[in-house]
């Protein structure tokens, strides 16, 4: 039941009667009439005046009198400088609550087992350190646009590459190796990532010195760097892990496997998953054997010193480094065969790389050298891009330890859950388990909520205590204002009262519940408007407006109290469907609606 295409059809016939001409849909220009005027839609006129040869004052006067005197659908107007605001009968409303109520899916689209296939790619991890709190927005914003586009009746695998090699990964098998004496995730009470992490930094700061001890004898950062004895070890243990041998095969295996546990557990506690995980140690050589074939075929080329090259000047870039003069591999050489094994693992129609805007060069190289290599898929990859998380205080970095860990934020977000609840008297008919389980719920929510309604393009700040109110655009809020109306809910079935299928149509409404019908027709919309834009983001600013003006509604009108029946059993109808949205609209962000609080 669409009523703008209802009204575009009322309209049309209206302007054939008035003046004899026929019109599409694409001249009648109707838009949600804006806050200060009263109506529900607002028809612009101008496209019309050719038709009507009458100026927009008149032409809006003589459509909307017409409407009026014509059909049921229109219970009054009002005409602002050739716009016409039209306000749709009560009965309509009531008609389409009974229609959303009817459709417990409603807004979302069934997946066909022929619909378009998309692979998003997100998280992509590195082996040697635990998740931060960049990792977590793209992880949340990667499983939100799945569940997005599931909504929007496409099929989504969900995927993962993990850089489980190069040099990074050797600097922390190194440092353990050298200074480790044996430690163990069990012996030291560290989860794997965590532990696997704190090498990682060790070696930075043993680098950092070893250089500062060469700068002292004279040497320049350059001569340095070229000289110490850590990189060249470092370096060494890369070149024997891509020779295979025994040893450092063993000892990487090891350590990767602790990661992946620990890995797991943070994967668990966001609520994020995936179909199939990809590693780098698998689809490097893939990417090898392209770069080796591109150079066969004289798309690209090699320098002197053995290193292949791919020659972008003619894209109007400039030259990139696929194989080093060692032949190992680089990134992009890595992605090449990622690529390459996910197209031949999968009939995909659309591969979306959910990575920060920090790679948006990378991922135009991608595209284009995929391109060159003969691969029909390269221009249609898509960088889903977004920006930078950072705390009040700044930015993070990892190689300093500096970084915000997923795991420590999780935990702090839910004891400020729990602590503030407590505090505003919210878990006080709770058991310790049900206080436990509504602080995970809401610190998570909070979580989860304050990063995918930002849009992802933008930077953001992450204030852990301002994600927290219970007031404002924030999970708990809309969490709240669901826990009230299910309680509601729960009273009027403890009093007897029940809802009806059929509304009564004869009720006439106030503009305040006219509107909330209207919010909740636009929920699909949103999703299809969120699915085809790849921005999440839609749907939180949705959901808060709804959860908004719901509120000022339950601060204005009785509900169970209301003594008209008909009336009482529309507004619990209307509060319903209010909640059922809002959980749908959460399930999209991955976020829990308690039924109390």
């Amino acid at each position: 039941m669409d009523i703008e295409n209802k009204l575009q059809e009322i309209v049309a016939s209206a302007v054939k009667e008035l003046y004899g001409a026929d019109v599409n849909a694409a001249q009648i220009t109707l838009q949600k009439t804006k806050k200060e005027f009263k109506g529900h839609y607002t028809l612009v006129t101008f496209p019309l005046l050719k038709i009507s040869r009458k100026n927009p004052e008149q032409t809006a006067q003589e459509i909307g009198e017409h409407l009026l005197s014509k059909t049921s659908f229109i219970a009054e107007f009002n005409v602002i400088k050739g716009f016409l605001n039209l306000s749709v009968a009560s009965e309509v409303w009531i008609e389409l609550l009974d229609y959303i109520a009817a459709k417990p899916d409603f807004g979302f689209t069934p997946v066909g087992d022929n619909a378009p296939l998309f692979m998003v790619e997100y998280s992509s991890p590195n082996t040697n350190k635990p998740l931060h709190l960049g990792h977590v927005r793209n992880n949340l914003l990667g499983h939100s646009l799945c569940e997005v586009l599931k909504a929007n009746g496409k099929r989504v695998v969900k995927t993962n590459i993990v850089n489980d090699r190069g040099i990074h990964i050797c600097k922390s098998m190194l440092a353990w190796k050298k200074w480790g004496g044996g430690e163990t995730p069990e012996s030291s009470g560290k989860k794997g990532d965590h532990l696997i992490g704190d090498y990682y930094v060790l070696f930075d700061k043993k680098y950092k010195r070893e250089l500062a001890e060469l700068q002292s004898k004279g040497l320049s950062q350059k001569e340095a760097e070229e000289q110490s004895k850590l990189m060249a070890e470092a370096r060494e243990m890369l070149l024997k892990w891509e020779n295979g041998d025994k040893e450092t095969r063993e000892l990487w295996q090891k350590m990767n496997a602790w990661v992946y546990r620990g890995f797991d557990e943070t994967y668990k506690k966001l609520g994020v998953d995936f179909d199939k995980i990809y590693y780098e140690s698998n689809t490097y050589l893939a990417g090898k054997q392209e770069v080796e074939r591109g150079l066969a075929e004289g798309k690209f080329y090699r320098k002197d010193d053995s290193s292949v090259w791919a020659d972008l000047t003619p894209y109007g870039l400039d030259h990139k480094l696929l194989l080093r003069n060692d032949g190992t591999s680089v990134y992009m050489t890595q992605d090449i065969g990622t690529a390459k094994l996910r197209f031949d693992d999968y009939p995909i129609n659309t591969m979306i790389y959910v990575v920060g805007n920090e790679q948006n060069y990378h991922f135009q190289v991608l595209s284009i050298l995929l391109d060159m290599l003969g691969f029909e898929f390269g221009k249609g990859l898509v960088h889903f891009s977004y920006g930078m998380v950072e705390l009040p205080e700044g930015k993070m970095k990892s190689r300093e330890g500096t970084v915000v860990d997923a795991d420590d934020l999780i935990a702090e977000m839910v004891e400020t859950a729990r602590e503030t609840s407590k505090e505003l008297g919210k878990l006080d008919d709770c058991t310790p388990e049900e206080a436990d389980d509504i602080a995970r719920i809401i610190g998570l929510g909070a979580l989860k909520y304050f990063i995918l309604k930002v849009d992802p393009k933008k930077n953001m700040t992450f204030n852990p205590k301002e994600s927290i109110d219970f007031n404002g655009n924030t999970g708990p809020f809309i969490q709240y204002t669901h826990a009230r109306i299910r309680s509601i809910l729960r009273k009027a079935a403890e009093q007897g009262i029940a809802i009806p299928e059929k509304l009564n149509k004869s009720l006439v409404l106030s503009e305040k519940e006219e509107g909330l019908v209207q919010m909740l027709a636009e929920f699909d919309a949103v999703v299809k408007q969120a699915g085809a834009e790849y921005n999440v983001s839609l749907i939180g600013n949705y959901v808060y407006d709804l959860v908004k003006e719901y509120n000022q509604f339950y601060h204005d009108y009785q509900i169970l109290r209301e003594e008209n029946e008909a009336l009482r059993a529309f507004r619990l109808s209307l509060s319903r469907n209010i909640a059922l949205t809002i959980k749908k609209g959460m399930r999209l962000f991955g976020i829990e609606v308690p039924e109390r609080m």
